[in-house]
């Protein structure tokens, strides 16, 4: 990072309220939207630093409140814990010395502060079953946590965004303009879309009809978002910029669609392409075993087809934005998302080969969870 960066840094830092003095500035490489730094100071404190991405996000505002308002409701649960044990379970945000829990620099770009999560891991894949029911168990606490949260509280960050009708407009209108070799190339994932839609719908359908109830969701529950200790047990949900109302199966289905993939999502090879049924188990045991009593049948009995559904979701998002013209996600070649779009859909097609199995498995875990 150069002098002006870390001087803009320092400066941020410093609009906030903690009476810390910087020592160091390191800027984390993971993360692809907000842009993020570990400080260290000389009273020992450590920090993180975002400035949040207000291209991705225009309502900035609304999100920090959101974060903000969950993580003090998460707090409150914790009542045992000192605080320094409290900052390590708990997302703790600092305020600036404003008052607000963001910070608007001269640039107009928004800040917010929290204290850094010590003695930490984490993982950005699934590799054993141990892992996958920690995740599990980490996430289902979370929307236990919060189930007594009024989620009429939160701003809707992402309007419609686990929305199947919604994105089957979308891709009907790119469909449209898409080019005639496109079209052609993308003709078999054409087709599964529309023999996967009409069961694609149901979940926004019950909600809709009141039949799942709204909660207080994360939106983004891959298992690089979960914090675990040295002894690889559930720490802390991070990265809570999407939290918001929302459904409990989106948040089911986005883990399980990037634990349970056994490849990367764009690999050309299909052939590596499967649904690991064991990290499923792992998962859903691990989830209702925090989360079992504060669900509806109904919603347990949709969690399967939450799984289902989001892979679809994001199969169909792939497929739309190859459709425009790679306008949304980046891409390193001319079918790259055509390709993660296949991977998706084909990582249905190994859902749907082990159905029977899922459902056996997921029955199973409920009966056991109400002996």
């Amino acid at each position: 990072m150069g002098l002006n960066t870390n001087k803009l840094i320092a400066s941020v830092f410093n609009a906030f309220n903690h009476n810390c003095t910087i020592t160091d500035i390191e800027e984390f490489s993971s993360g692809h939207i907000n842009d993020t730094y570990f400080i260290s100071t000389a009273e020992g404190q450590q920090f993180v630093l975002q400035r949040i991405n207000d291209e991705v996000f225009n309502n900035v505002e609304e999100l920090v409140s959101n974060k903000v308002k969950v993580s003090k409701h998460l707090a409150a649960k914790l009542p045992e814990l000192d605080s320094e044990e409290k900052y390590r379970r708990v997302l703790t945000f600092l305020p600036a010395k404003t008052g607000a829990y963001y910070y608007q620099d001269a640039s107009n770009k928004y800040w917010n502060l929290t204290y850094y999560i010590a003695k930490s891991v984490s993982f950005d894949t699934v590799t054993n079953k141990e892992i996958a029911y920690e995740g599990g168990k980490l996430f289902g606490k979370f929307i236990s946590q919060t189930s007594d949260f009024d989620a009429c509280q939160l701003v809707e960050i992402i309007p419609g965004f686990h929305d199947v009708p919604r994105r089957l407009l979308q891709f009907e209108q790119a469909k449209k303009k898409a080019s005639a070799t496109r079209l052609e190339h993308a003709a078999s994932q054409i087709e599964k879309v529309a023999v996967l839609q009409e069961e694609m719908v149901l979940l926004q359908q019950l909600k809709d009809e009141g039949k799942i109830p709204t909660r207080v969701t994360h939106n983004d529950t891959k298992i690089s978002n979960a914090l675990f200790d040295a002894n690889n047990k559930g720490l802390c949900v991070i990265d809570t910029d999407t939290v918001m109302p929302g459904i409990v199966h989106n948040d089911f289905g986005d883990a399980i669609r990037t634990i349970c993939n056994t490849s990367e999502e764009d690999q050309k090879d299909l052939s590596l392409v499967s649904f690991n049924v064991d990290y499923y188990e792992a998962y859903l045991k691990g989830f209702l075993e925090e989360l079992r009593d504060s669900l509806t049948e109904v919603e347990i009995q949709f969690l399967p087809l939450g799984a289902k559904t989001i892979i679809f979701i994001m199969g169909l998002r792939f497929l739309t934005d190859y459709l425009a013209g790679d306008v949304y996600y980046k891409t390193s070649y001319d079918e790259h998302n055509l390709d993660r779009a296949k991977n998706q859909f084909k990582l249905i097609e190994s859902f749907e080969d082990q159905y029977n199995e899922i459902l056996k498995l997921s029955k199973s875990i409920v009966k056991v969870k109400q002996l």
